[in-house]
This record gives structure tokens, C-alpha cells and sequence, in this order.
């Protein structure tokens, strides 16, 4: 069993910054690919990022590419999720989910990952 928990949501306005963490404890010794996904009222939860394993391929939803950076932590199964430059149609709560079985690298839909957080609220204000 993995546990996931997320943190660092809030409330910000149009144009400014937040980061997301995430931290999952599972099997010793094994490193996850970790993604982050959202989802807004009345839409379905859509891929925001990804990060493999090692750290050296990762991937962005085309909506957030050169606004937000996905990036490893020095502590294993730690991922964070720089936003900036946010908008008011980021607003959604954020998931972060682990992909603790199989060896594919990429993983773009919430049935590639294993184990998900709680959500954390993202707000931003116009």
C-alpha cells in the first residue's frame, strides 16, 4: 500500500505563483513515477504532469507548458509542481498519483497510476 499526500494549495491571483508538494511512502527502497492531475467542477480530471522514476523525462498538458515545472525532491517519492504565471481556468483541485506497478516511463491517464492523493484546492482569482 502507498499513502499520498498533497500540500500547498490556496487561493492566488491571476498572474502569480503557488507550489504543490507531494509525498508517497511505499515499498523501501523503490522509486514511483509521480504525475499530477485536476480536476474543475463538471469536468472530468485531466493530466497536468508527469515525472518519471529517474527524474530525467517528464511532461506537461499543452494548457500549462512553460507556466508550470514538475521536478523531483532530494527525499525519495517526493515531487513538487511549480505554477506560475496562473490563471483563472487553473482553478480545479489538484491531485497527485503514483504509478507503483509496471516499467512504462510515460504515463498520461489517471488508469496509469496506482495510487492517489487526497486533492489539494487551487484557486485563482481573476
Amino acid at each position: 500500500q502507498v499513502q499520498v499526500v498533497e500540500s500547498g494549495g490556496g487561493l492566488v491571483q491571476a498572474g502569480g505563483s503557488l507550489r504543490l508538494s507531494c509525498a508517497a511512502s511505499g515499498r523501501p527502497g523503490t522509486t514511483y513515477t509521480m504525475g499530477w492531475f485536476r480536476q474543475a467542477p463538471g469536468k472530468e480530471r485531466e493530466f497536468v504532469a508527469f515525472i518519471n522514476w529517474s527524474g530525467d523525462i517528464a511532461d506537461y498538458a499543452d494548457s500549462v507548458t512553460g507556466r508550470f515545472t514538475i521536478s523531483r525532491g532530494n527525499a525519495k517519492n517526493t515531487v513538487y509542481l511549480q505554477m506560475d504565471s496562473l490563471k483563472p481556468e487553473d482553478t480545479a483541485v489538484y491531485y497527485c498519483a503514483v504509478a507503483a506497478y509496471g516499467h512504462a516511463d510515460y504515463r498520461y491517464r489517471p488508469r496509469d497510476y496506482d495510487y492517489w492523493g487526497q486533492g489539494t484546492q487551487v484557486t485563482v482569482s481573476a
